[in-house]
């Protein structure tokens, strides 16, 4: 009688189960539904919109300020490169905490749309600086004896640049994140896709970095600076205009509290359970899929066997279990999922940490490589010629055209050997792009040479403002590699942070990606301040006037040797990298399928028997 009881208590608990099973998935299916209105490839036109004028306004203005520095504001070569190294490295470092903002609690709509404005703003001062006399010194076109900037003049140019790094903090580890956002990014996703999300992305923003170099660059060395920085003030507002309008057909996803926390939230855990014995089963670590399941919408993070001193945050103590439907204390019991979310950006940092010293070594080339190009023959015909900056064009040009062939070429090739759906993993994407940065970066020296071979062989090399008899096209070499580099290494290492961060940090881990840019650029001004400090008065490698008598070849050769050395550091990292384990959902319907089929089937047995 007892044990018919027990037995129909099991039913009943059973028959309660599944029907609080249909419920949760019932509400899931409606706000599966309800999401699903939502997203998609007709968001693109408004996203793509807004990105091709920020790109346009942001390359029309980053593209040509060594220009703006040293033509307007007659600034000295080397003091113009740092101040705009220094400037880039705070655009890229200032991400961090706009990631931190938008993961925490205004999520990454709002803070785009808010940064927009504060960029915009920066635009508009530059632009009115430019524009008024009084704002800016005298014209100096023979570069001798120039009258630099005024203190109050160069407070402006600061608190211009200061407004567009804080705008771009917003703007930059969002785009990207919100873009995945409208589509199913998970693995058979991916896979259903025959293109990928990230080289579109960037083929689109060299399709208005393109645009800014050949109009803006044009417009800012011949017709003024006031037209030159109102066009991407403009290109900058139709871009807000053009997202806002977009906002009814968006998928946003909520944040659910700052990622920050709850990685201190496991350290804090790890650190006071340190003297607890692990146990031996993994399974006793501590679960709760609800807690975790707005963190873990696309699947759930499965234990790993690395840094095991973490997974002590897990630990249930027998305090801890006493009430198992009691909330748990976050800064003293963490889950296996919050603990493998630490892991993951833990895993990353290594390889994330490889792409500071490429940064180092290009951080201060575009600004060299400008004024080499003012030295040279840049006339297409008698009357037309070619802006130093503009040069830049062959860069992005190969860029764009390397992304399709990569897209429709290399990807089903490499697919038939490696059946990757990508055709080659992200790491060996990124391996590749550091090999052809290297080749990129002795071209340079080598084109150099030549450049100074021809000045000596006409005696000009102490008339810095001469056009020396050798075609800018020379250049164009350096920039396809570097266009190269860029196919393989920036979008696969943004690729490999944006698929490798847990969901809910991916915009932390783009703006990771910025931070390698903030520090690379960082070292590149001590760098470039060292070298200019100890190579000498007389053959000082970087000249603050004549570049003509310097030895920027040696510079060359001797970021080429960094980046071997980077080289070797990342083939370490690439090889002993673990991919996160990740259980999608997908797989987790499935399991859950199947554990209702085996109730299912004990149930029909126990009515039977």
């Amino acid at each position: 009688m007892l044990k018919q009881m027990s037995d129909m208590d099991t039913v009943e608990n059973s028959i309660r189960g599944n029907g609080e099973i249909a419920e949760k998935e019932e509400h899931q299916h409606h706000t599966s539904k309800t999401e699903h209105r939502r997203g998609g490839i007709r968001t693109l036109p408004f996203i793509l919109a807004n990105e091709l004028c920020d790109r346009f306004a942001s390359s029309g203005f980053h593209a040509n300020m060594i220009s703006y520095l040293t033509q307007q504001l007659n600034m000295p070569l080397v003091s113009a490169s740092v101040t705009l190294t220094n400037f880039n490295g705070t655009s890229s470092f200032t991400p961090l905490f706009g990631a931190l903002i938008a993961d925490s609690f205004a999520g990454r709509f709002w803070t785009i749309v808010v940064a927009s404005f504060i960029y915009e703003l920066g635009l508009i001062v530059i632009t009115v600086s430019a524009i008024l006399p009084h704002m800016h010194p005298p014209p100096c076109p023979t570069q001798v004896n120039c009258t630099e900037a005024s203190s109050s003049q160069m407070l402006i140019l600061y608190l211009s640049l200061l407004l567009i790094s804080l705008g771009t903090g917003g703007i930059r580890p969002c785009v990207v994140p919100f873009s995945a956002d409208q589509f199913d990014m998970t693995k058979k996703g991916v896979a259903s896709r025959k293109w990928n999300l990230f080289n579109w992305y960037f083929f689109c923003m060299g399709l208005a970095s393109l645009s800014a170099l050949t109009i803006v660059v044009y417009i800012q060395d011949n017709m003024g600076w006031g037209w030159g920085l109102g066009i991407p003030t403009i290109a900058m507002l139709i871009s807000i205009i053009a997202f806002v309008l977009g906002s009814p057909l968006y998928k946003t996803v909520k944040p659910h509290g700052s990622p920050l926390v709850r990685l201190t939230q496991v350290v804090a855990a790890a650190i006071k359970k340190r003297r607890e014995a692990l146990p031996e089963d993994d399974k006793l670590l501590y679960q709760n899929w609800e807690l975790d399941a707005a963190i873990s919408l696309e699947g759930r993070l499965l234990h790993s066997d690395q840094f095991k001193c973490l997974d002590k945050a897990a630990i249930v103590t027998n305090e801890e279990g006493s009430d198992p439907n009691a909330p748990p204390n976050l800064w003293k019991l963490a889950t296996v999922h919050r603990v493998e979310e630490l892991k993951s950006m833990v895993r990353m940092l290594p390889i994330w940490a490889s792409g500071i010293l490429l940064i180092t070594a290009s951080s201060n080339q575009q600004s060299f490589v400008i004024q080499q190009a003012r030295t040279m023959n840049r006339h297409l015909s008698h009357s037309l010629q070619i802006p130093p900056a503009s040069m830049s064009i062959f860069n992005v040009l190969t860029m764009m055209v390397g992304v399709v062939l990569y897209e429709r070429l290399f990807v089903p090739f490499a697919f038939r050997l490696t059946k990757n759906p990508s055709g080659i993993t992200c790491l060996q994407r990124m391996g590749v792009g550091f090999v052809v940065s290297i080749f990129a970066t002795l071209v340079s020296a080598l084109v150099e040479i030549k450049r100074k071979s021809v000045a000596a062989k006409y005696n000009l090399l102490d008339s810095p403002n001469a056009t020396i008899p050798i075609s800018v096209f020379w250049l164009v070499p350096q920039y396809c590699l570097h266009g190269v580099a860029e196919v393989f290494m920036v979008v696969g290492h943004l690729e490999f942070l944006y698929d490798q961060s847990p969901e809910s940090m991916r915009s932390t881990a783009t703006a990771l990606y910025c931070i390698t840019t903030a520090i690379g650029n960082y070292v590149g001004t001590l760098l470039v301040t060292l070298v200019h400090k100890y190579s000498g008065n007389e053959r000082n490698w970087l000249p603050d006037r004549n570049l003509n008598r310097g030895r920027l070849e040696c510079y060359y050769f001797l970021i080429s040797g960094i980046q071997v050395v980077n080289l070797i550091y990342y083939l370490i990292c690439a090889w002993f990298y673990t991919y996160k384990p990740l259980e999608e959902i997908g797989d987790i319907n499935k399991q859950e399928d199947m554990e209702k089929d085996i109730e299912k089937i004990k149930h029909e047995n126990l009515l039977e028997g």
